[in-house]
C-alpha cells in the first residue's frame, strides 16, 4: 500500500472509538439508542454523518458495542478522555477506547506462540493513610497556618506543640481538612491538591483553574471545587493539554465534582443554576455564591441542588446522572436539607431510607409550609402548614431523630417577629410535631451531639430576617453560623437557653426549658463532638468584641439542682468556668471532646493573632501570640469502630479507666521534670568544660600564673546540687460519688 493512502487510512481510524458495555436492545429500540449515544457523544465533538455503527446479531438485537467516527482524532481523544467508564444508567457503564489502540498490542500474525510471562514488579507497601490513629494515648494533630508557613504538630496540653512537617508556601490561599481527617487540602490557582501519609506527600492533585471554594463528601469519595473562572479548554498544541482532565463538553463551566479515588471529574455544572450570583461589598466586590452549592446524603449515595422557587436536582452516585432522569418540581422552594443518617421505619414497606426537608413560602391563597420527603422513592411522609412566615431554618439532629424547623414569624402589626421551634420526630409513629413558642428571636441554634438537647440563643433586638446564607470567593473559609446572629462588631443583648427532653420510665416526653440566663454579647454555641459539655462565646475579630467564654455541663456530677417543670429531663445543669479571649475570631474542639482551641486570626480583622488551648472544663492550659496568624484546624477523627455495646461497656467501667489514665498522667508529667533535671544537668556540664577551657586558656597566656578570682578550686571539691520542691499550699476536697 502506497504510504500516502495508508497515512490517509490510519488518519480515519484515528477518528474512530469502540464503545463496549452499551445496553443490548432489540430492533425496535435501536433508533432510540442510537438518538440518546449520539447526543452523549457529540459532546466531545462533531460525529461524521457516515461515523455511527452499530451491529446487529442474527437475533435480531445489538451486541453491546458501537463504533463512533469522529471529524478529528483530537475530538476522539476528547471522547475517551470524557466517557470512558460513564455511567449510562444502573446497569451499564460504557468503556471508551480508540480503534487504532489494537496495534498497542500487536497484530494476530506478530504474536509469538509460546505464552512469555511478564516480568514480575515489586511490591512497593503504601502509606497507611490514617497512621496518626496509632498514637497509643490518642492525641490529636492539628494545623498551625502563620505567614507563609503551614505546619503540622502534635498537641501537648500545656507544653509546646511537636513538630511534625512545616513547609513554607504550602498553600497560596487557605488549608483544610478532609471530613474524617485523611487528607490535607492545600488550595492553589491552578487546583486543589491532597496530601497524606506519615511524611504528608501529596497523594492527588485536582487541576481547576482559578480555584477558589471547595466541599468534600461525607465519606470523602468525592471533592467539589468552584472556581469564578469558567473552564476553558486549552490549546491543542498545549504541552500542558494530555494533564488537562476536561472536554469541550465541559467548557463555560466552574463547580466540578471529583472522584478522590480517581482524580479525575465526574461531572461539571454551571453556578448559574439557581438564584443569580450578587455582588459583595464595595462598587466592584467579588460575586457571592451559595456555598455548599450541593447537599450530600451521610453514605455519598446522593448529592442534590435547589433552584430556588423552581425545583429541587438529586444526582445519584457514582454516575452523576439525574434520580428518575427528573428533577423534583417544587412550586417556590427555597431551600432544602438531608437527614444525617439513613432513617428506618421511612420509606415502602418500613424499609430505612433517606430523608430530605424543604420549606416553601407563602403563595397566593396557599400557606407556607414544611415537608419531609424520602429518597430515592420521593415519597411526602410528612407536612406542616405554617402561616405569617418570615422565614425557616432546617435544623437536624445529628442521628436523625429530630428535626427542628426555627420558623420566624410576623406579628399582627407585621412590624416585628417572634419565633416558634417546630420539633418534628421521625422515630416516632405519623411523626408527631411538637411546638415551643418564644416571644423573642431566635439567632442561634445547636443540638447536642448525639443527643437530644439543647442550646438557644435570642434577643429582642434581633435584624429583620436574613438571606440565605452566601461564600464570598477569595475570602478564607468561614465558621458555619446561623444567618442572622450578630456578627463582627454587632453585638446585642442576648438570652441564653437550654432545653432537654423530659424522659419517664423510658417514653419521649416534651422538650422543656431547663435554665435561661442573659449574656451581654455571646452570639455562637459550640458543642463538644461527645455532647454534655457546651462552649457559649462571642465571636467577632472587632475591637469591641472581648470574646467572652462560658464553659457550661449539662450533667454536671455535683448537687442535683431541682427545676420546675423540669423533674424529668435528664439533665445537672452548671456553669463550670467563664475566659476571655480578646477579639475572638474561631473556635473548634478536637475530635476527642477533650481540648477546644480559641484563636484570633488576621483575616478576621483581629489586631492581637494567635490561638489558646483549654481543657474542656474551661482550664486555659497554653496561650500562644503569633504574629500574621491565621488558621488553628483540629485534624477530624474517622468514626469509631466499637459497637454500641462496647461503647456502654467503657463509660460503665469508665472510672477504673481513668485509675490508669491518671497514673499515665502522673508519669508522664514525672518523665517531664525527669527530662528537664537532665537538661539542666547537661547545661551545667556544658559550663563547666567551657569553664575549664577558659582557666586552661589563661593559664597558658599568663605563664601558668592565673588570678585567684579564676581559679575554678581544688579537684578535689565535691559540688552537690539539690532540687528542692516546696508546697505552697494545700486545700482537701470531698467529692460526692
Amino acid at each position: 500500500m502506497p504510504a500516502r493512502i495508508e497515512d490517509t487510512a490510519r488518519t480515519i481510524l484515528d477518528t474512530v472509538v469502540v464503545v463496549d458495555g452499551a445496553p443490548i436492545v432489540t430492533e425496535k429500540k435501536v433508533d432510540a439508542l442510537t438518538k440518546v449515544l449520539k447526543k452523549l457523544f457529540s459532546e466531545a465533538g462533531r460525529v461524521r454523518e457516515d461515523g455511527f455503527y452499530m451491529p446487529i446479531g442474527p437475533d435480531g438485537k445489538s451486541k453491546g458495542y458501537v463504533f463512533i467516527g469522529f471529524e478529528t482524532p483530537e475530538q476522539a481523544d476528547n471522547a475517551v478522555r470524557g466517557l470512558n467508564n460513564k455511567r449510562l444508567d444502573n446497569k451499564h457503564t460504557l468503556l471508551v477506547n480508540k480503534f487504532t489502540d489494537i496495534e498497542k498490542y500487536g497484530d494476530d500474525d506478530e504474536e509469538e506462540e509460546e505464552y512469555i510471562a511478564p516480568p514480575e514488579e515489586p511490591y512497593i507497601e503504601q502509606e497507611y493513610l490514617r497512621s496518626w490513629l496509632k498514637e497509643p494515648n490518642a492525641v490529636d494533630q492539628f494545623i498551625l497556618y502563620k505567614g507563609e508557613s503551614v505546619g503540622v504538630f502534635w498537641n501537648r496540653k500545656s507544653e509546646a506543640p511537636e513538630d511534625i512537617v512545616n513547609r513554607g508556601n504550602w498553600t497560596e490561599t487557605y488549608v483544610a481538612w478532609s471530613p474524617l481527617g485523611t487528607y490535607l487540602c492545600s488550595v492553589h490557582h491552578q487546583g486543589v491538591q491532597l496530601w497524606g501519609g506519615d511524611e504528608f506527600g501529596r497523594k492527588a492533585r485536582f487541576v481547576h483553574p482559578g480555584v477558589q471554594l471547595l466541599d468534600f463528601s461525607p465519606c470523602e469519595n468525592y471533592l467539589v471545587t468552584w472556581s469564578p473562572e469558567p473552564i476553558q479548554l486549552m490549546p491543542e498544541d498545549s504541552p500542558m493539554r494530555a494533564a488537562f482532565p476536561f472536554t469541550a463538553s465541559d467548557e463555560g463551566k466552574q463547580i466540578v465534582v471529583w472522584s478522590v479515588k480517581t482524580g479525575m471529574p465526574v461531572r461539571t455544572f454551571s453556578s448559574s443554576v439557581g438564584q443569580d450570583n450578587e455582588r459583595g461589598p464595595g462598587p466592584q466586590g467579588p460575586k457571592k455564591i451559595s456555598w455548599p452549592a450541593f447537599k450530600w446524603s451521610s453514605d455519598d449515595k446522593y448529592l442534590a441542588r435547589v433552584v430556588p422557587g423552581q425545583q429541587i436536582f438529586v444526582y445519584e452516585t457514582p454516575g452523576m446522572g439525574l434520580l428518575d432522569k427528573k428533577s423534583i418540581k417544587i412550586e417556590g422552594v427555597v431551600d432544602f436539607e438531608f437527614s444525617p443518617a439513613v432513617i428506618k421505619g421511612t420509606g415502602k414497606k418500613d424499609e430505612p431510607e433517606h430523608v430530605i426537608s424543604y420549606w416553601t413560602p407563602e403563595i397566593s391563597n396557599q400557606s407556607a409550609r414544611v415537608t419531609l420527603m424520602t429518597i430515592p422513592s420521593k415519597e411526602v411522609i410528612r407536612t406542616r402548614n405554617l402561616f405569617n412566615v418570615a422565614e425557616c431554618r432546617l435544623h437536624w439532629q445529628d442521628k436523625g431523630a429530630f428535626l427542628c424547623v426555627k420558623v420566624v414569624r410576623f406579628t399582627k402589626t407585621k412590624k416585628s417577629t417572634f419565633t416558634n421551634l417546630e420539633f418534628f420526630r421521625l422515630t416516632e409513629k405519623n411523626i408527631p410535631i411538637e411546638v415551643v413558642e418564644l416571644k423573642d428571636t431566635v439567632i442561634n441554634f445547636a443540638w447536642e451531639p448525639a443527643g437530644d438537647r439543647l442550646v438557644i440563643i435570642s434577643t429582642s433586638d434581633a435584624p429583620a430576617a436574613p438571606a440565605a446564607p452566601v461564600a464570598t470567593p477569595g475570602a478564607r473559609p468561614a465558621a458555619a453560623k446561623i444567618p442572622g446572629m450578630p456578627g463582627p462588631g454587632g453585638a446585642v443583648k442576648t438570652l441564653v437557653s437550654f432545653y432537654g427532653l423530659e424522659r419517664s420510665k423510658g417514653v419521649n416526653g416534651q422538650f422543656r426549658q431547663i435554665s435561661t440566663v442573659e449574656r451581654k454579647s455571646s452570639n455562637s454555641i459550640f458543642w463538644s463532638p461527645k455532647g454534655r459539655v457546651v462552649v457559649v462565646a462571642a465571636v467577632g475579630g472587632t475591637s469591641n468584641n472581648t470574646g467572652e467564654l462560658d464553659f457550661w455541663d449539662f450533667d454536671f456530677e455535683g448537687e442535683k439542682k431541682e427545676i420546675p417543670g423540669a423533674e424529668e429531663v435528664p439533665a445537672n445543669l452548671a456553669l463550670m468556668a467563664t475566659g476571655q479571649h480578646y477579639q475572638l475570631t474561631d473556635i473548634e474542639w478536637d475530635p476527642t471532646g477533650r481540648y477546644v482551641a480559641t484563636s484570633s486570626s488576621m483575616w478576621g480583622r483581629a489586631m492581637e493573632t494567635g490561638y489558646r488551648i483549654w481543657d474542656l472544663k474551661g482550664l486555659l492550659l497554653r496561650e500562644e501570640h503569633v504574629e500574621r496568624f491565621k488558621q488553628f484546624l483540629w485534624r477530624p477523627r474517622p468514626h469509631t469502630l466499637l459497637t454500641k455495646d462496647q461503647q456502654r461497656d467503657v463509660r460503665k467501667n469508665l472510672r477504673e479507666y481513668s485509675k490508669v489514665f491518671d497514673q499515665e498522667d502522673i508519669a508522664e508529667e514525672s518523665q517531664a521534670s525527669k527530662e528537664l533535671i537532665a537538661q539542666r544537668l547537661r547545661l551545667l556540664e556544658e559550663w563547666r568544660a567551657w569553664r575549664k577551657a577558659v582557666d586552661a586558656e589563661l593559664e597558658e597566656e599568663r605563664g601558668g600564673i592565673v588570678p585567684l578570682a579564676f581559679k575554678s578550686g581544688d579537684d578535689d571539691d565535691e559540688i552537690i546540687e539539690e532540687i528542692v520542691e516546696e508546697v505552697i499550699a494545700e486545700k482537701e476536697e470531698e467529692i460526692e460519688d
